[in-house]
């Protein structure tokens, strides 16, 4: 079954994509949820459309994501954690703490737009997250996961 995506879906696609799905999927949770519409051909060429006179408008979104995305690569974040025997955190950090790092060092982003590989950190050491700051404009994001001084 083809739908256009009318929102962001995580590991699906985004909106306005024209994606392929199992129809119980599609017709079931999508469709109903008002996530998507079927890909008619009628509708497909009204979104080409759309999609035409919104590339320019786009460019411009485009521009200040890369302004961002420098702007990020050129902070160096260490967020500080509670360690105990050897280098295991209590608890543990995730995409939230960075949210909240980076906002402290002055750049917002939104905590959804933040992936790190394996989901939590249970160990202290360098990082890497993925940070989707527009459909185009993904960045690899390092940070440090340091003990807390006492």
């Amino acid at each position: 079954m083809e739908l256009i995506l009318k929102k962001d879906i995580q590991d699906l696609g985004f909106k306005d994509d024209v994606v392929t799905v199992k129809n119980g999927y599609g017709r079931n949770y999508l469709i109903p949820k008002g996530l998507a519409d079927l890909a008619t051909p009628s509708a497909k060429k009204v979104l080409a459309e759309n999609l035409k006179q919104r590339a320019h408008k786009e460019k411009k979104v485009i521009d200040e994501a890369n302004k961002k995305a420098e702007a990020l690569k050129q902070l160096e974040i260490r967020i500080p954690a509670k360690v105990g025997a050897g280098d295991k955190l209590f608890g543990s950090v995730n995409n939230i703490d960075l949210a909240a790092a980076l906002d402290k060092a002055g750049q917002e982003v939104d905590r959804k737009f933040i992936s790190i590989k394996g989901g939590t950190i249970k160990r202290v050491g360098p990082y890497n997250a993925q940070i989707r700051l527009h459909r185009e404009v993904i960045v690899d994001f390092p940070f440090e996961v340091i003990a807390e001084s006492k």
